[in-house]
């Protein structure tokens, strides 16, 4: 069958239109299949100021059109300069080896392992684990773009970035590397639990609580800056007296401040505030704070403040 001629104008008006474009199922910042996933985390990795992209889900037409005018079966499908370059395995093996930098124009990926400290009582635990998984395994350690870390055991990868501590191989891939600098991977048996626990200096400080008298005092002060998560016709019913930012027109003004901006985040309780401040720590930001008990506990400072 042949491709419909305004559909295959569609294509390439949007491919030489925009350099680089991923035919993915959802979008970046919620891929709605792990081979989408595995693709958009090689090019947030490689393109943070973003790329062009369509969700094929939402568009029939491309999601039938795209293969037959590359000859490529699946999604998602990567394009450069108006040339497929393939699927998210080819993308990921492309990045791998620095190809996919060379045709993006970037410098090559840096693969130098990162400096890892296992303390010995992690050692031991893991040698035991490697030498009952049988020969040819290693540590995985996968970080993500959160800071999270995961160990498991996994078959040795030649491929890998790599290190070896005190017999331990322990490896990841070039895009969590610098990620994983500086990590201490510990085995614990106290309060904490038992376990391997992983400790990344990369990762933004957690989350603190804060209470309403140290909010206002901070805010006066200039040091502190407060968003009410809340929508507007809830901050009606009860409101601080003290200067806030909002999420009425989005929180893309937010989210370009300073990473060194003091923010707490307010809510009626103090849930939806959590999610708020984490997802601020997420993008970076290094002093965030939830005001514990939310707008209820202010009232409780303040009597001009409604409860509700």
């Amino acid at each position: 069958m042949s491709l419909d001629p305004a559909l295959r104008s569609r294509i390439e008006t949007l491919l030489q239109s925009n350099r680089v474009v991923l035919f993915m199922k959802g979008a970046p910042e919620a891929p709605q299949c792990g081979f989408s996933a595995k693709a958009v985390g090689v090019l947030n990795a490689l393109l943070p100021q973003g790329y062009a992209h369509v969700d094929v889900l939402s568009d029939p037409a491309i999601r039938e059109g795209i293969k037959q005018y590359g000859n490529w079966p699946t999604i998602p499908q990567l394009y450069i300069d108006g040339e497929l370059v393939g699927g998210s395995d080819i993308v990921e093996q492309m990045a791998g080896n620095g190809e996919l930098h060379g045709v993006l124009g970037l410098p090559a990926p840096d693969r130098s392992p990162p400096k890892l400290t296992i303390t010995p009582s992690a050692v031991e635990m893991l040698r035991g684990a490697i030498a009952n998984a049988g020969e040819g395994y290693a540590v995985q350690l996968d970080i993500d773009a959160r800071h999270n870390a995961r160990l498991q055991l996994a078959p040795v990868d030649t491929n890998a970035v790599a290190v070896e501590v005190d017999g331990v191989r322990v490896q990841t891939d070039w895009m969590q590397a610098r990620r994983a600098d500086g990590i201490t991977i510990d085995w614990v048996d106290d309060e904490r639990g038992r376990g391997l626990v992983v400790n990344n200096p990369n990762a933004p400080p957690a989350v603190k609580a804060i209470t309403p008298a140290e909010v206002a005092a901070r805010v006066a002060a200039g040091t502190l800056r407060l968003v009410d998560v809340r929508p507007a016709p809830e901050r009606q019913l009860a409101s601080v007296a003290v200067a806030f930012d909002s999420f009425d027109n989005g929180l893309e003004a937010l989210e370009a401040l300073p990473k060194d901006t003091a923010l707490a985040f307010l809510c009626h309780h103090g849930g939806r505030s959590q999610q708020a401040a984490e997802h601020f720590r997420d993008h970076g930001f290094r002093e965030v704070y939830n005001v514990i008990g939310g707008i209820d506990a202010w009232a409780d400072i303040d009597a001009s403040v409604s409860k509700y």
